[in-house]
């Protein structure tokens, strides 16, 4: 038997073939070593993070996340949820809250849920794989399996928005939260200090008004330079996207020359623990982690 198990939303993104597969490859290689067990929710579906705000109404964006509530809690009774996407995250908190303190809403929610033959009888705690990391397990525990520590490394935590606000990760500050610089330090890295760690990345701004959202970016990675990091770290599936992808775009329109690669903390922890380049998924990076690539194959 495990030390912990959790229900596993894996997210569109974060699902095998997807753009961020290289953050599931990571998760999966840290919680072997953690000895935590992730249980995929059977049939889950996406959660509406995006798409559900345009003109659908409220009510289809609460009852897909109640849906994936509903099989949880059918097939994995008794098990918190855990997302490793921000905005899965996110999206499940608000309707977990809405559903719980609106009956009007809930009982929407059970008429349409009653379609596919599901009814919600407890709703589970939504949790992120940063809180399982930190209020599950605490650094002491989280640092026992390093094998090689990140020596020499400086990187710059880039928190963003989705795990900041409005809920926001226990015992944090809104301004200046430090859990991604302690797990940094976790691993034997340093953490540098910069002033942009909570500054939005755009989010889907990135294909509507592409000019704010790369300014946007610019500062994130400038700043990011500026403290001496080589790397941006962070937990969430479109700040990484965004901050990496676009260093090119940014680079022509500003004349700078980025090439700063933007990892997740599990790629971190996975080499730290000892695991190779690839069970971190460093091979999923569009800008490559070379120096992290080198550092695991000795």
């Amino acid at each position: 038997m495990a030390r912990k198990e959790y229900a596993f939303y894996p997210g569109c993104s974060s699902q095998k073939g997807a753009s961020a597969s290289n953050y599931l490859t990571s998760v999966e290689s840290m919680c072997k070593t953690l000895d935590i067990k992730m249980t995929e929710i059977p049939d889950w579906n996406c959660c509406g993070a995006s798409i559900s705000y345009a003109e659908a109404g409220e009510l289809p964006r609460h009852v897909m996340n109640a849906r994936n509530f509903a099989l949880s809690e059918q097939n994995l009774p008794g098990q918190d949820i855990v997302a490793t996407c921000a905005a899965c995250w996110l999206g499940a908190r608000e309707s977990k809250e809405r559903l719980e303190h609106n009956s009007g809403l809930m009982a929407d929610t059970q008429e349409a849920l009653k379609e596919a033959g599901l009814n919600i009888k407890v709703i589970p705690e939504v949790r992120h794989m940063v809180e399982v990391l930190i209020e599950d397990l605490g650094y002491d525990e989280l640092k026992k399996p390093v094998k090689k520590p990140l020596d020499g490394f400086k990187f710059a935590g880039y928190v963003g928005c989705q795990t900041n606000r409005p809920f926001g990760i226990h015992g944090e500050s809104f301004e200046n939260p430090m859990y991604l610089d302690k797990l940094i330090e976790t691993v034997g890295a340093e953490a540098t200090k910069y002033d942009q760690k909570v500054t939005c990345c755009g989010g889907a701004l990135a294909f509507s008004e592409p000019d704010k959202a790369q300014a946007q970016i610019k500062d994130i990675i400038e700043a990011a330079y500026d403290s001496g990091a080589e790397m941006l770290v962070t937990p969430c599936p479109l700040c990484q996207a965004n901050t990496e992808v676009y260093q090119g775009q940014i680079n022509k329109k500003y004349g700078t020359k980025f090439n700063m690669p933007v990892l997740y903390y599990s790629q971190l922890m996975t080499l730290a623990y000892g695991g190779s380049a690839k069970e971190a998924g460093l091979d999923g990076n569009v800008i490559r982690a070379r120096k992290l690539e080198e550092f695991a194959s000795k």
